[in-house]
C-alpha cells in the first residue's frame, strides 16, 4: 500500500514538471546576439563609421551610410535577444510603438547611420515607455532579415519585441 502512493507521487510529480517543461524550453531558445553576429561571417567587425569629424550643415546623416556588406540569416524566425539604443520611429500616446535599435548612442541621429545590416527595426505591440534616446535596452523577440527603408536610415534586420528592459551588462 504505502508502494502504491509513493508512486501515484512520483507520476502527479512527473505530470505536473511535464506541463512545466515547455515554459522552461521557451527560455532556453533565446538566442543571445551581438552586433557583430549581425554581420557576414567573412566579416569581422563594422566598418569605423565615426572616423573624422562631422559636418551637419551638409547632406542629411541618412545620405552619409555606408553600404551594407549583407545580411545574415541565421536567426530567421528565431527569438533572440539584443542589446542596444533606441531611435524612436513611431509613438502611440506616451510609449514607442516602432523605433530602431543600433549598436551605438547617436547612431541615425547624430552621427550618419551604421551599415543596413547593423539596424533593426522593432516593433511593438505593448508602446514601450522610454527614459531617453540614449537609453540602452535589451530587445527580446522574434527576428528576421527585413529591408525597411525609414527617413533616417535603411535598415537590414526586423525584431517584433515581446520584451523590451532596460540593458543591465
Amino acid at each position: 500500500m504505502v508502494k502504491r502512493a509513493v508512486h501515484r507521487r512520483s507520476v502527479l510529480v512527473g505530470l505536473t514538471a511535464s506541463t512545466l517543461l515547455p515554459q522552461v524550453s521557451k527560455a532556453e531558445d533565446v538566442v543571445d546576439l551581438s552586433w557583430n553576429d549581425l554581420l557576414p561571417e567573412d566579416q569581422t567587425s563594422a566598418p569605423n563609421v565615426l572616423q573624422g569629424l562631422i559636418d551637419h550643415e551638409s547632406a542629411p546623416l541618412s545620405s552619409q551610410q555606408p553600404a551594407s556588406s549583407g545580411t545574415r540569416t541565421d536567426w530567421n524566425g528565431q527569438i533572440v535577444r539584443l542589446p542596444g539604443f533606441v531611435v524612436p520611429i513611431d509613438q502611440r500616446g506616451t510609449g514607442i510603438v516602432a523605433f530602431i535599435l543600433v549598436p551605438f548612442v547617436g547612431a541615425c541621429v547624430h552621427v550618419p547611420p551604421p551599415p543596413a545590416n547593423q539596424l533593426v527595426f522593432v516593433t511593438t505591440e505593448e508602446p514601450y515607455e522610454s527614459a531617453g534616446l540614449y537609453e540602452a535596452v535589451h530587445v527580446t523577440g522574434m527576428f528576421a532579415v527585413s529591408s525597411v527603408s525609414t527617413h533616417l536610415a535603411d535598415i537590414g534586420y526586423a525584431l517584433s519585441a515581446d520584451r523590451i528592459e532596460p540593458y543591465r551588462g
